[in-house]
C-alpha cells in the first residue's frame, strides 16, 4: 500500500501515509463465537430436439435454492485518533448478522433455424427466458462496536442482536432475436436484440414487525438491448470482427442496500470492440489483438457498507493482445497483455454532511491499468503422461477508493504445478484420471489483492503460499 489515509468510516482525521503492519499479519479482530456458512441446491433439466436436419428446440428448466448467514465483527477500522500505534485500543470493531433465504426458478427455450436466404447461408435463434426470485434478508440493526487493541485484541463475543425483515422479489422475462448472415463465404454479418420485462418488489419491517417508511415500494422496467457486428476472414488464418452493443442492469445489483430513497435506475452500458484473430496454417500458434471502448451510465458505487452514490458515467478504453505457441512437441508457451484506462467521466454528489463531493476525472476502484499473464508448461510423453509447469501474474496498481488517495501497489506472483495422466488401463470403468499438485504464490509475495470500497479502512491481502493436491476423475 502506498498514499496517505485518513480514517473514512470514523469520519477523517489528520492524513497520514499508510502501510500494513507487519505485526499485525497474523492478527485476528473477529469475535470468538464468529461464523459464516451457506447451504445451495441447483436442479437443472431441459431437452434438445433436432426437429429437421435444420432447425432445432433446445429448453432448460432450473431450480435454485440458497440458505446462508454471517455473524461476524464485519469493521475492522484503526482508529489514529485515540490510542497510539502500539495498540491501545485503537481498533474500533462493528458487528453485522445476516442470514439469507433465496429461491430461483426459471426456464430458458432456443429455436435455432438455418437456412438459406437468396443464396446465403443464415442461422436465426429466438429465445424466451422467464425467471422468478424471491430473496428474503434477516439483519441485525444494532451494529454493536466496541475497541479492542491494535497488537493484542481481546476478541470477545458477539453480543447484543436485534433483526429486521426484507423480502424482495425479482420477475424477469426476455425475447431475444440473434441472426448471422454470411453474405459471402467468408463475411457474416451479426445481429441480436432482446426485450426484457423486469419486475422489482421490495418490502421491509423493523424489528418489532412493523413496516417501515415508505415501504413496500416495486418498479417495472422495460429496456431494449442489442448489438450488430461482423466477422471477416480476410485470408486463411486471419479473421478481423467488430461489435457494437448495449445492455441494461437492473438496481438489484444492489439487493443488499437498496432503499426507497435511492434513484430507481437502470445501469445501462454500450460497447464498441474490434479486433484480429490470427491462427497458423500448423496450427501450432494462435493470436488475438482486441481493442474497446466501454460507456456504462448510473452506476452504484458503494460509498460505505450500507450506503451507494449513482455515478453518472462511467468510461473505459483499452487494448488487450493473447497468444500461444506449441513450438515444439510437449512444449506450450502462452502469455496475454492488457492496458485500461477507466475513469469516472460525471460522479457528482451532496454527502450525508451536506458537502459537494466529486470524483469526476477518477479511476473506480480496483481497475489496474495494467494486468499481464504469462505461462509455460511441458508435457513429458511417458507410460505415465507428465505435465509441469508455470505461470506469472502481473498487476498494476489500484485505488482502493472513489478519491484515489490510497494506492494497492502493482504485485507480481509465481505459480507452478505438475499433474500426472493416469492411463485407462489402470481404472478400466474410468475415461481419465488425473493426479495433480500446485503451488501458488510461490514467492510468499505479500500484496493487496483487494480494496472494498464499502469499506474503506480495511483490504483483503493476496493468499499466502499455499500447496494444492486435487485428483479428478471422468466418465
Amino acid at each position: 500500500m502506498s498514499g496517505r489515509w485518513s480514517n473514512y468510516y470514523l469520519g477523517g482525521g489528520t492524513p497520514v501515509p499508510v502501510t500494513i503492519d507487519a505485526r499485525t499479519l497474523t492478527t485476528n479482530y473477529n469475535v470468538l463465537d464468529n461464523h459464516s456458512g451457506a447451504g445451495e441446491l441447483w436442479l437443472r433439466s431441459g431437452f434438445q430436439w433436432d426437429i429437421t436436419n435444420n432447425v432445432s428446440l433446445k429448453s432448460q428448466v432450473y431450480g435454485y435454492d440458497a440458505h446462508r448467514h454471517w455473524f461476524n465483527n464485519e469493521i475492522s477500522s484503526f482508529d489514529q485518533t485515540v490510542g497510539n500505534f502500539a495498540g491501545a485500543q485503537s481498533i474500533y470493531r462493528e458487528r453485522l448478522a445476516l442470514d439469507h433465504a433465496q429461491r430461483l426458478y426459471g426456464n430458458i427455450t432456443d429455436l435455432s433455424v438455418n437456412s438459406n436466404v437468396g443464396g446465403m447461408d443464415n442461422r436465426f435463434v429466438a429465445t424466451v427466458a422467464a425467471s422468478s426470485n424471491q430473496f428474503n434478508v434477516s439483519q441485525d440493526t444494532l451494529f454493536f462496536n466496541d475497541y479492542v487493541d491494535l497488537l493484542n485484541p481481546d476478541r470477545g463475543l458477539y453480543g447484543p442482536r436485534s433483526d429486521e425483515k426484507i423480502y424482495t422479489h425479482l420477475d424477469t422475462t426476455s425475447l431475444s432475436f440473434e441472426d448471422q448472415l454470411k453474405l459471402t463465404s467468408t463475411f457474416a454479418l451479426i445481429g441480436g436484440i432482446r426485450f426484457e420485462n423486469i419486475e422489482l418488489s421490495r418490502t421491509r419491517f423493523d424489528e418489532n414487525g412493523l413496516l417501515k417508511a415508505n415501504y413496500p415500494f416495486s418498479k417495472t422496467f422495460n429496456p431494449v438491448t442489442g448489438r450488430i457486428g461482423y466477422t471477416w476472414d480476410i485470408a486463411p488464418g486471419v479473421m478481423l470482427y467488430s461489435q457494437y452493443a448495449t445492455a441494461a442492469d437492473p438496481t438489484v445489483a444492489n439487493i443488499f442496500i437498496l432503499r426507497p430513497t435511492t434513484p430507481l435506475l437502470l445501469t445501462t452500458s454500450r460497447t464498441y470492440e474490434t479486433g484480429v484473430k490470427l491462427l497458423s496454417a500448423d496450427k501450432r500458434a494462435e493470436a488475438t489483438f482486441s481493442a474497446f471502448d466501454i460507456e456504462r451510465k448510473n452506476v452504484y458505487v458503494p460509498e460505505s457498507g450500507i450506503l451507494f452514490n449513482v455515478a453518472g458515467k462511467i468510461a473505459s478504453k483499452g487494448v488487450e493482445i493473447a497468444a500461444a505457441v506449441n513450438p515444439v512437441a510437449g512444449l506450450k508457451l502462452w502469455g496475454n497483455v492488457a492496458f485500461v484506462q477507466s475513469r469516472f467521466i460525471d460522479f457528482t454528489y451532496v454527502d450525508g454532511n451536506g458537502d459537494f463531493q466529486s470524483y469526476s476525472g477518477k479511476t473506480p476502484p480496483n481497475v489496474p491499468n495494467f494486468i499481464a499473464n504469462a505461462g509455460a508448461s511441458y508435457r513429458f510423453d511417458t507410460k505415465l503422461p507428465v505435465e509441469i509447469g508455470g505461470l506469472v501474474r502481473h498487476v498494476g496498481d489500484r485505488f482502493n477508493f472513489q478519491d484515489n488517495l490510497v494506492t494497492m501497489d502493482a504485485y507480481t506472483i509465481f505459480d507452478a504445478y505438475a499433474f500426472v495422466d493416469i492411463p485407462k488401463a489402470y481404472f478400466p470403468t474410468v475415461d481419465q484420471t488425473r493426479i495433480s499438485f500446485r503451488v501458488r504464490n510461490l514467492t510468499n509475495k505479500l500484496y493487496a489483492a483487494w480494496g472494498d470500497p464499502g469499506y474503506t479502512d480495511q483490504i483483503i491481502l493476496g493468499a499466502p503460499r499455499s500447496y494444492e493436491v486435487a485428483a479428478s476423475f471422468k466418465w
